[in-house]
């Protein structure tokens, strides 16, 4: 029996992405990302969906999604505040600002705030070194970040002041669509007949060189 979680759009979004693949395994990080956006987390349901429109077992689903930082497995707050302590950061800050988001928001790193708004997280680098110490909120990112700047922004989050931020789980404000005359037209591997272009091209590349 089919479990259904995603919601009639979704679902019918879902089986678009799908169609994108020619093995649809391939969709898992997609639909992940789409239970995400519905629900702020990727909830048991969820995977059952996913593995039952991909052909795989809930197992592969939460093996591959637990790979990647950006999927959460269990509730979050509506703004996930990451902040960075890595080595950049440390040395201008970072542990120190962390300290400060703790004592401004009541809760350690890796809790939620009891209105379920905020959950803050302690993170390795976010590849934005040169701007130290910085943060991210629903992975939008927040630069030399000072004690006074993060509580404008808390104050600005709590407020409604931030559009430009949505809530968890939301990649992007305009939704991609393919349209089917558009596709690659890419097969599956057992149906290849042909080498990959990219693939013919580095031969005669390296054929030429030599």
């Amino acid at each position: 029996m089919t479990t259904e979680f995603f919601s009639n759009d979704n679902l019918h979004l879902a089986h678009e992405i799908v169609s994108r693949y020619p093995v649809k395994k391939s969709a898992l990080i997609p639909l992940l990302h789409l239970a995400q956006e519905q629900h702020g987390w990727v909830c048991d349901d969820a995977m059952r969906q996913i593995a039952d429109l991909t052909g795989t077992t809930p197992a592969e689903v939460r093996g591959t999604g637990t790979f990647y930082e950006m999927f959460k497995f269990h509730p979050v707050g509506k703004y996930v505040v990451n902040v960075c302590t890595n080595i950049s950061c440390q040395l201008l800050g970072g542990e120190e600002l962390l300290a400060h988001a703790e004592q401004t928001l009541g809760v350690k790193a890796g809790g939620t705030t009891a209105d379920g708004l905020f959950t803050l997280e302690d993170v390795e680098c976010i590849a934005a070194c040169t701007e130290a110490p910085c943060l991210q909120v629903n992975y939008r990112y927040r630069l030399k970040v000072t004690d006074d700047d993060f509580d404008t922004l808390i104050a600005d989050l709590r407020a409604g002041r931030t559009a430009e931020i949505p809530e968890h789980g939301t990649l992007a404000a305009v939704r991609q669509h393919i349209p089917a005359d558009a596709m690659a037209g890419i097969v599956p591997p057992e149906q290849a007949t042909e080498m990959p272009v990219w693939l013919s091209r580095n031969n005669q590349d390296a054929g030429g060189q030599g």
